[in-house]
């Protein structure tokens, strides 16, 4: 009898063990679980493109080494939330709009520069990785602890001054006196110099703005004119590129290091896919070739500015350029203004 015991004993404990270690066998293998966000809606499919491809990337190429578990449309957190919870480390990574960040990330400022925009976005590989302007972003975005793994190889269309039937801008004289919807620091600058009042309205509150006469322009991308059907309340778009920015990839640098090596290594596979196609494919396939068409076929008035029209709103807009200099220091800022314009820093 106690033979017996013995025996089931020993057995006993030799199953407990095979289990524990089949366990561990299975945890190994399992996939490492990375979470992220993004507030924008999968509605905006030019935007949402880069971001939702390089989740898909990832998820169809990870098998048992990483998955993502993300969540857009603000569902997980608000857009003001993302870049808190990152740095303490309650998602492992984020994608964002530059524009919105400026305030907490002063050197992500030199996207929506007035005068510096257009240069940039008529050549795209200036902030693709590997760039010298791409990587003197990344290592001032380093010092504060985030690591930048891509702004989608460009930034998108530039913002330009979309406005009402009542209240026409066709020159940049047209803005004096005019109430103009803004979003970042830097078109809010841009617009007061010429003697625009700013307002803040939430896209999802501009087309009762400008249908109500709340506003009587707006500074923004096509892809908010189109999302927002504002092209119902829209007259005139006048091409000046007021401001701009780039949707990026961010993670916590001390959390990203941590990461095991085959998980980076999946991981940054779909990072390249995002710096080859987000903003390329936001910018030819959906705004070139869906948006401008159909806004133009609709009625709207379409005005390319010239060359003196340019050169004046980069004039007057110089003193944006200065303030942002002084945030971030005169050497660093010089620097990065001088490789987007493509000169020698």
């Amino acid at each position: 009898m106690s033979m017996n015991r013995r025996h089931f004993m020993t057995a006993a404990s030799a199953l407990t063990l095979g289990s524990a270690v089949g366990l561990h066998s299975r945890s190994a293998q399992a996939a490492k679980v990375l979470t992220g966000v993004t507030y924008l809606p999968p509605s905006y499919a030019d935007l949402a493109y880069g971001s939702q491809g390089l989740v898909d990337f990832v998820n169809e190429r990870g098998g048992d080494t990483v998955q993502l578990d993300f969540y857009d449309s603000g569902r997980l957190l608000a857009a003001d939330e993302q870049l808190p919870a990152l740095r303490s480390g309650n998602i492992d990574f984020m994608f964002h709009t530059t524009s919105y960040i400026t305030r907490s990330v002063p050197m992500l400022g030199v996207l929506g520069l007035p005068g510096v925009v257009g240069p940039l976005y008529e050549n795209p590989d200036r902030l693709k990785r590997g760039a010298p302007l791409f990587e003197l972003i990344a290592s001032e975005l380093e010092k504060g602890g985030l690591t930048l793994l891509s702004l989608g190889g460009g930034i998108m269309e530039p913002e330009y001054i979309w406005s009402t039937k009542a209240a026409p801008i066709r020159t940049l004289d047209d803005i004096n006196g005019k109430r103009v919807r803004v979003v970042s620091f830097e078109a809010t600058k841009a617009i007061e110099d010429f003697g625009g009042a700013s307002v803040r309205v939430p896209s999802s509150e501009l087309y009762l703005a400008l249908q109500r006469g709340t506003v009587d322009a707006a500074v923004a991308n096509i892809s908010t004119i189109n999302g927002r059907s504002l092209q119902e309340q829209i007259s005139t778009a006048l091409l000046v590129p007021v401001t701009a920015y780039a949707i990026g990839v961010f993670v916590q640098t001390n959390r990203w290091n941590a990461l095991d090596e085959d998980v980076k290594k999946v991981f940054m596979e779909g990072v390249e896919w995002f710096d080859e196609h987000s903003a390329r494919v936001a910018n030819e396939d959906y705004f070139k070739a869906k948006y401008w068409p159909a806004f133009k076929e609709g009625g709207m008035e379409v005005i390319d500015p010239d060359a003196a029209t340019l050169d004046r709103f980069a004039e007057v807009s110089v003193n944006v350029r200065d303030a942002w200099i002084s945030e971030v220091g005169d050497e660093v800022g010089k620097k990065a203004i001088a490789l987007a314009m493509g000169e020698s820093a």
